[in-house]
């Protein structure tokens, strides 16, 4: 397909992945994620990490409105995919949950991604298919750091 050079500055990295995400897009696509758009899927996937979590919240972690955001968990909800929980210390606050029809949607859309997964990485060196656990692991790790720390900027460079 394409030929990458070798350079890891983090400008030519940022555009190999850029480019590895649009055709895992494509290849997921293959999964259909129907019933649900992908405004819902990433509910549901903040859902299933963030069990609990309120409305306002949500809006925070979709970067939308908590109006817009009620009307996406209105449709999930009737979807069955979601649960509303009247907040136990306060009322008037709305908790969100993932259904256990909505954990067996999640569960059942991975399968199937990995499924398309699996049939690419057949193709690939045994070999490449280690190098990209391991920058893949890498790759997890300093994300995951970065969102809990809530930043975007990169930290220093180290090998």
């Amino acid at each position: 397909m394409t030929a990458f050079r070798r350079r890891t500055e983090p400008d030519e990295v940022a555009r190999v992945t850029t480019t590895a995400a649009e055709l895992l897009e494509v290849v997921w696509g293959r999964a259909s994620t129907a019933p649900t758009s992908a405004s819902q899927l990433r509910v549901l996937h903040i859902l299933e990490h963030h069990d609990g979590i309120n409305l306002r919240s949500l809006a925070e972690s979709l970067a939308s409105t908590p109006p817009s955001t009620s009307r996406l968990c209105d449709r999930l909800v009737a979807a069955g995919l979601v649960e509303r929980v009247v907040s136990a210390e306060d009322r008037r606050e709305v908790r969100l949950h993932l259904s256990g029809r909505g954990r067996a949607y999640l569960a059942d859309l991975r399968t199937r991604r990995e499924r398309e997964l699996r049939s690419v990485l057949a193709d690939m060196p045994v070999a490449k298919r280690i190098a990209l656990l391991e920058g893949l692991e890498a790759f997890c790790d300093a994300a995951a750091a970065q969102i809990h720390e809530g930043t975007s900027e990169p930290r220093s460079q180290t090998a």
